[in-house]
């Protein structure tokens, strides 16, 4: 076998042999390998948490984990064999060789990376499922905050390996420079740097969490479910479904109506009738109301009096409250108690402002920062 000893490209033929051979050899079993290693890091995982799967914790790991593993092994193959000397020349004042092994450096680091997030984001996978067990919503908005900030730690140290360990950069004369061009930077993105630190204000003054319905103070009146409370940005649902994004400075500074905080729902209906009723009808009409929001299971408290009159005409304010229900609910409710309001008003033959057929009925929710709401029903 002499023809194993051949030099091809500064390399025994033998040499070649053995160094791409292993490379297939661990590229056909990277899956199984990755596998029983992703076995092996999940047995303190287990420990700490039993009721994880071993089956989503191998197949969240395992594509990052083969990867890695096989350009590991790849790069650590390649360097026992000699560089071809008909292959040398210089790139920018580099040699190539030097070159080539910098971007090996940098890739196995970029891969390495990659597998620290696919763990981050299966740690966070497992404490988000046992936040959902737990009423208190601050472990979602917790595990959120934490999981995208360990993310950006990440990612700096990457980069700082990257050039350090990579490209052979000096960090020290590099965070020198940053620390000049920081501070032209840190006035350039003033806005960006007031949201992240408007995003730990957040999280620990606890203004609102996710899932919660708010109403923003601003120039929109905002009201919708928060969906994500990131490092710079809030994203609000709207109740048409559109998906608002409003930076977390103005979530901070603006005056934040947390519906789902409220202990009821308030409503108040004002109803407009002609002064020339009779003062038993309108007595008639107040004690039938009354008795109609009594049997109403939904209303636990509720209250009807005639509030204001002039020459033309007399208020009567209903105002009830009801538990903190969905709005849909409250809407069916609003709904029920308006169509009996005026089928009262027809019932005792009552005449309107108007002194026609038209019924004048202004409903609206009061709550801290809301608009009432007229409705007109004819």
């Amino acid at each position: 076998m002499e023809y194993l000893h051949y030099i091809f490209f500064d390399n025994s033929l033998r040499n070649l042999l053995i160094v791409f051979g292993s490379i297939l050899i661990v590229l056909i079993c990277k899956k199984p390998l990755s596998r029983y290693l992703a076995s092996l890091l999940f047995i303190p995982i287990q420990k700490k948490w039993k009721s994880v799967a071993k089956d989503e914790f191998i197949g969240l790991i395992i594509n990052p984990l083969g990867r890695f593993l096989f350009v590991g092994f790849t790069i650590i193959a390649l360097s026992n064999l000699n560089y071809p000397h008909s292959l040398s020349f210089t790139l920018l004042n580099h040699s190539i060789n030097k070159i080539f092994i910098s971007l090996g450096n940098c890739t196995v680091i970029i891969f390495f990376i990659w597998v620290i997030q696919s763990f981050i984001n299966f740690v966070a996978l497992v404490l988000d499922r046992n936040a959902l067990a737990n009423k208190d919503k601050r472990d979602d908005q917790l595990i959120v905050f934490f999981r995208d900030f360990v993310k950006v730690f990440i990612y700096i140290i990457g980069i700082l390996t990257i050039l350090k360990i990579g490209l052979g950069i000096d960090i020290g004369a590099v965070l020198t420079g940053l620390s000049i061009v920081g501070a032209a930077l840190a006035l350039a993105a003033k806005e960006s740097i007031e949201n992240l630190i408007a995003s730990f204000i957040i999280f620990f003054d606890k203004p609102f969490f996710t899932g919660d319905v708010v109403k923003l103070n601003n120039n929109f009146g905002t009201l919708g479910t928060v969906e994500h409370i990131g490092l710079r940005s809030t994203r609000i649902r709207t109740n048409e479904d559109t998906l608002v994004t409003v930076p977390n400075k103005q979530m901070v500074d603006s005056i934040v109506d947390n519906w789902s905080l409220r202990t009821s729902r308030r409503n108040e209906i004002r109803v407009e009738l002609d002064f020339q009723n009779p003062s038993n009808l309108i007595e008639d009409f107040i004690a039938s109301t009354k008795k109609h929001l009594d049997s109403l299971t939904a209303i636990k408290k509720q209250s009807v009096f005639l509030t204001d009159f002039s020459k033309s005409n007399l208020t009567i304010t209903v105002e009830y409250f009801t538990e903190n229900i969905s709005m849909e609910k409250f809407l069916q409710l609003k709904q029920e108690v308006n169509i009996q309001i005026k089928n009262l008003i027809e019932l005792h033959d009552l005449k309107v402002t108007t002194g026609g057929k038209d019924i004048r009925i202004y409903s609206g929710e009061f709550g801290n920062g809301s608009n009432n709401i007229n409705n007109e029903i004819i």
